[in-house]
């Protein structure tokens, strides 16, 4: 559906798997994992149990590839009653290590829209996760220029979203957010009383999965990060 975005002066854009590939590594590091745990489980179960020691662990390491790992070693020694080896130990240390310094792949489109939303309109970064991985993938990414204010998160509630704008005075009437996740990115903003732009990733992490069919219908959902230059650069 179409949204009214006149009055549009700053956007806030999701980080992971809206400006970059994030989510695949995630993925494949999983289907690793599941291979160094089969002579304990099925990959079904270690998957599940992982899920399971993530969100228990989420509270107290939030998000990002450091608490991944950390909650990878804990299922590897509940799954194997601790009797992993130290080597396949070290060898999913060395999963998250690469994960980290994997080379940023910015999504299709990226510089073409920060390019030309730059001159008109006021950029931030409004992401979560792990604030150095997160420094670190900005820096490699080759767009730090465009932003005006970079933010991570703990979380992307309401309230985080509110106090922030409070915080850098932004109007929530003059504000749209874009990023992949309905739970994240979407909802919460809306709620607040602001704009935002659905593009979603081919693959989501099952904790930001949400029944989008149950959902409010008063935001935009492009196919593209490039559509929205369709909506604001006129």
């Amino acid at each position: 559906m179409d949204i009214d975005l006149k009055n549009i002066k700053v956007i806030g854009f999701d980080a992971d798997d809206t400006l970059w590939v994030n989510e695949t590594y995630f993925r494949e590091t999983e289907e690793r994992f599941a291979e160094l745990l089969e002579s304990y489980e099925t990959k079904n179960k270690v998957d599940q149990e992982l899920f399971k020691m993530e969100m228990q662990n989420l509270e107290l390491y939030g998000y990002g590839v450091k608490g991944f790992v950390l909650s990878m070693i804990e299922s590897a020694l509940d799954l194997s009653n601790n009797n992993i080896p130290q080597e396949t130990l070290l060898e999913i240390i060395k999963l998250g290590k690469r994960m980290i310094s994997h080379p940023v792949e910015l999504l299709d489109g990226v510089e073409e829209v920060l390019s030309t939303l730059e001159h008109k309109y006021r950029l931030i970064i409004l992401t979560k996760g792990d604030l150095l991985d997160q420094e670190r993938k900005l820096e490699k990414s080759g767009i730090s220029r465009y932003f005006h204010h970079v933010e991570v998160l703990s979380d992307k509630k309401e309230s985080n979203y509110k106090n922030l704008l409070e915080h850098l005075e932004i109007d929530v009437n003059e504000f749209l957010m874009i990023g992949n996740s309905l739970k994240s990115d979407v909802l919460p903003i809306l709620n607040i009383g602001a704009r935002a732009v659905h593009v979603p990733f081919h693959t989501t992490w099952a904790h930001e999965m949400v029944d989008d069919t149950k959902q409010v219908n008063n935001h935009l959902k492009l196919n593209s990060l490039k559509d929205i230059l369709k909506y604001l650069d006129n």
